[in-house]
């Protein structure tokens, strides 16, 4: 052995080893139960990043730790081809030629997007190859194949057939930017200050930051038990405006905070979530003066063709003039809704879109995790899944892009809507073959919605579907569980009859070492990928997990990570004189347990190695990756080399006795042999190249070895 290990030197050389010889690929054995995760796929568009490599170590421990138990063990890789987010990188990449997408058309530029999803797939599947992602690469899968696309829109047919699905118009987030409706997950919050406006509206003053909406105002509410206003509810008050006189009624309603500005709010339908939900329920007129080109229309008199930003500031300046503003609170700070992607201010906006009924699916998804059938780790989470699934809203699945699964649905001339998971040739109605395409895509949340089932072959009862499905565990972080988690358990229970897992394991958010979030802006990202190439990916790996409970935030910091390095220094070291003491006369073994005496001092550590086994399967079955790594850690460290081969060590050099020589090396063999067992899921790397170098090995590499029994010492 090299005096220092080098993880640049063996990484890359037992990776292609182990893919090689097909110990990735687990065998369908009925007589077994399985080990299944599903990876989440990440997007086709970029590099992996420190958010990555967090999944990728956790579940890659999971996935270890079950194949040494000795259960077929899945772990199926696949990417996602993320829609918006996707459509928006692309078209970065075009608009470096002088070009749009308008320039290529739909076909062109859909082929183009997925051959440049395609070669961003290969980089992030060799990505994590580096981190050491043991998955099974001859399953791996990508969200927009055709064999999935299929099973998408059966699913989409069978809920419009069902009534599940429907078209109609509801408040949406809309960009005007990328130009579409936009999901609740592709919304960010940022919060900042803006002016908070109080504005006369004739007898009363409310207090308001969106001006510039004021125009489609078709109701003023106060709360039903606010005295200071009780004469005024159900009354029409007359009130000046910047466009002249106006009439508007004074309603009572318990979402209204009368601690917030004045106790009086404007009430908007067309342009605010809250107010559409209190426009229903008050049957008010819904009146739209912002267009989807983010400009104020005709319903704006003089103000029409501003944007909305331009148009607060114009109207402040006027009200102030027409004196109807009686003061500005200039230090308001509060959360701004913009895209995820262009970090544009998103507008919410009534519109036609494609609608899930989402209650219906809701219902028995709540009751699988009231029943147990599926578990949240840390437990806590339940609640607040619960609290979501029980207020869920109708789920828009409608985008207006190029980038994704078209919706499958054709309209006729004579007003037939044909749903079709086919192109249909005729109009089952009229018989003309003039059909027009719906062209909204779905949301890429509806396709990875079906991800773990779809993986499978279904609808098709394809052996892996029987096998593997329903799957064992999901881990992903807690930031997605409504949006993805949840749909997840809502379409798998709707199209398959089954939970798609049995356990729902949720991790943080990766912060540094004073607790910030990661961010360019911020200067303290970590590159997953430029850390492996200095520290090796087993250093990484450890630091991501060490100190870190289940769903709590992950601190990680290059000192950590470097901590992490002097580990598998410490563990190479070890082993090297380990490895050096044993030689490769192998007569230590032959000899066997039973006819060697060890020493109080073997007996201790055998006896500390038999409790920590114990531990770490407890541990490893609680989600408690963090202590089992904590465990092992300091197992070898403090005990086995500060303690036992320190021992070992003086028996060899001044023992005179050869039998007992012989136990000082069976006790260094075994020790060090489970050890390695028990680093393997943590520090795959590392400890699969010792592994390759001992005397004597029980199997041909460390990835398929048997997990230490607490008995066999």
């Amino acid at each position: 052995m090299e005096t220092a290990y080098k993880p640049q030197k063996s990484e890359s050389k037992i990776y292609k080893m182990w893919e090689k010889k097909g110990y990735f690929t687990p065998s369908i054995d009925f007589s077994k139960k399985p080990f299944v995760i599903i990876m989440p796929p990440p997007n086709a568009n970029g590099a992996l990043h420190i958010g990555h490599a967090v999944f990728v170590a956790l579940e890659d421990i999971m996935a270890r730790y079950h194949r040494l138990k000795g259960e077929p063990t899945l772990w199926l890789p696949g990417s996602d081809h993320a829609g918006i987010m996707t459509q928006v990188v692309y078209e970065k990449e075009l608009a470096k030629k002088g070009k749009t997408r308008f320039d290529l058309g739909r076909e062109k530029f859909f082929k183009q997007t997925y051959k440049f999803s395609m070669k961003n797939r290969e980089v992030i599947e060799n990505q994590l190859r580096k981190l050491g992602a043991s998955c099974d690469w001859t399953r791996r899968r990508f969200t927009l194949e055709p064999k999935i696309s299929d099973a998408v829109y059966q699913t989409f047919k069978k809920m419009y057939d069902e009534g599940l699905i429907y078209r109609g118009e509801r408040i949406i987030n809309w960009c005007p930017r990328c130009a579409t409706a936009l999901s609740d997950l592709e919304v960010e919050y940022q919060e900042r200050k803006d002016p908070l406006y109080y504005i006369k509206y004739g007898p009363l003053t409310l207090a308001t930051v969106r001006l510039e909406t004021k125009f489609g105002d078709t109701a003023v509410a106060v709360h039903p038990r606010d005295k200071r206003y009780q004469k005024y509810i159900g009354q029409e008050i007359e009130i000046k405006t910047v466009l002249g006189r106006a009439k508007i009624k004074v309603i009572a309603d318990e979402s209204v905070d009368p601690d917030f500005g004045t106790g009086v709010v404007k009430i908007t339908p067309a342009h605010d979530p809250n107010d559409f939900e209190v426009g229903k329920k008050h049957n008010l007129e819904i009146r739209q003066v912002i267009g989807f080109d983010g400009k104020l229309n005709e319903k704006a008199g003089r103000y029409a063709g501003l944007k909305a930003l331009e148009a607060r500031k114009v109207i402040a300046e006027d009200m102030e003039k027409m004196g109807l503003m009686e003061k500005v609170d200039y230090n308001y700070t509060h959360k701004v809704a913009v895209c995820e992607r262009c970090k544009n201010i998103i507008e919410p906006l009534v519109s036609k879109q494609w609608f899930v009924k989402t209650k219906e699916l809701a219902e028995p998804a709540i009751e699988a995790v009231r029943q147990k059938k599926i578990k949240f780790i840390p437990k806590h989470y339940e609640k607040i899944y619960f609290h979501w699934m029980e207020n869920i809203e109708d789920w828009c699945i409608s985008r207006q892009i190029w980038w994704g699964q078209r919706i499958p649905v054709w309209y006729c001339g004579c007003g037939e809507i044909i749903v079709s998971e086919k192109t249909p040739k005729t109009c089952p109605k009229c018989q003309s073959k003039d059909l027009r395409q719906e062209t909204d895509t779905l949301d890429t949340w509806f396709s990875s919605g079906q991800w773990p089932f779809t993986v499978f072959g279904w609808p098709e009862a394809t052996e892996d579907y029987k096998y593997f499905y329903p799957t064992t565990v999901m881990e992903t972080g807690w930031d997605i569980l409504f949006f993805w988690v949840a749909r997840m358990i809502m379409l798998g229970i709707y199209c398959t009859g089954q939970v798609p897992f049995k356990y729902v394991c949720l991790h943080g958010l990766v912060r540094d070492k004073d607790r910030q979030k990661m961010s360019k802006s911020k200067g303290n990202v970590i590159d997953p990928l430029g850390v492996i190439d200095l520290y090796g990916a087993d250093a990484l790996r450890m630091a991501l997990v060490f100190g870190t409970a289940a769903g709590s935030d992950i601190i990680i910091s290059e000192q950590k990570i470097i901590a992490h390095r002097r580990f598998s220094n410490k563990i190479w070291n070890a082993s090297r004189f380990v490895l050096q003491s044993l030689g490769k006369n192998t007569d230590f073994l032959k000899v066997g347990e039973k006819n060697l005496k060890f020493t109080k001092e073997d007996q201790w550590i055998f006896s500390e190695m038999n409790s920590l086994i114990k531990n770490i399967d407890r541990n490893f079955q609680n989600f408690n990756f963090h202590q089992a790594a904590e465990e092992i850690y300091s197992f070898f460290w403090h005990k086995f080399c500060d303690k036992t081969i320190e021992d070992v060590k003086k028996r060899l050099k001044t023992s005179a006795d050869p039998a007992d020589k012989l136990a000082a090396k069976w006790a260094l063999y075994h020790i060090l042999l489970n050890s390695l067992k028990m680093l393997h899921p943590f520090m795959p790397f590392l400890t699969e190249e010792i592994y390759q170098m001992l005397p004597e090995k029980p199997k041909k590499a460390l990835i398929i070895e048997d997990w230490p029994k607490s008995k066999e010492l």
